[in-house]
Formats: structure tokens, C-alpha cells, sequence
């Protein structure tokens, strides 16, 4: 990956390889077996919405914007899709569900959003 393609940090490297580890855990623990927790039915997409923001956003602070930014994003929304059929396909403990990815495609969406924010620059200020 260009460095071009990333925002002008202190630790370009660090902040991407932390990024590509959150996509890691969030792909790990959504085929892993679940908790055995009784929650609300249906709260779960908050937790999808807010794991897809919480890594589009993350995104948005990395990423220059433009193609880059957009191809993370949509990225970001496949994997979200992929995830839903392979908990269908390769576990026995899960099921795919659409409106997970309907969930994750939302919180992807409106992590790209905070582009449009004051905040899109939030590490870069924080840089020195």
C-alpha cells in the first residue's frame, strides 16, 4: 500500500497495521462461536452497525479521501457480506442473517460519513 494513500501521520505503519488488526478481530469474532448471552432480540445489529462504524471511521482517519477512502469502504461492505455467508457455510454456531449485513453495511456508511465531519482529522491533530 502507498504511503500516498494514507493521511500524512507520525506513525503511518503503527495506525495502519492497528487497522488491519481490528478487521482481523472483527472477521475472527463474527465466526467464532458466540457468548453464551441472553440479549434483547435484535441487539446485535447494534453491535454490527457500531463494529462497521467504529472500522469505516477508523478508516476515514487513515485514508486520504477519494478513491482510496471509497475502495475501503467498499471493502469494508464485502467483507461485512462475505462474513454473513460464511457463517452460514463454515459454522455450525452461527447463521447468516441479511439484515447483519444490512446492519454493517449502515455502520460502514455512516463511519464514511464522518469524512464530512470536523472530526475526519481527529489522529492527524493529534500527530505532534
Amino acid at each position: 500500500m502507498s504511503k500516498t494513500w494514507l493521511k500524512p501521520l507520525r506513525h503511518p505503519r503503527f495506525w495502519l497495521a492497528a487497522w488491519l488488526a481490528a478487521v482481523l478481530t472483527v472477521i475472527v469474532v463474527c465466526l467464532i462461536p458466540p457468548p453464551p448471552l441472553a440479549l434483547p432480540q435484535g441487539s446485535d445489529k447494534v453491535e454490527h452497525f457500531l463494529a462497521y462504524f467504529l472500522l469505516a471511521g477508523s478508516a476515514v482517519q487513515l485514508y486520504r479521501r477519494g478513491a482510496v477512502l471509497a475502495w475501503a469502504g467498499i471493502g469494508l461492505v464485502l467483507m461485512g457480506i462475505g462474513i454473513e455467508f460464511a457463517q452460514g457455510a463454515l459454522t455450525e454456531a452461527r447463521m447468516a442473517d441479511p439484515a447483519d449485513a444490512v446492519a454493517n453495511t449502515a455502520g460502514v456508511i455512516a463511519g464514511l460519513a464522518t469524512a464530512l465531519s470536523p472530526w475526519r482529522d481527529t489522529l492527524l491533530r493529534m500527530k505532534g
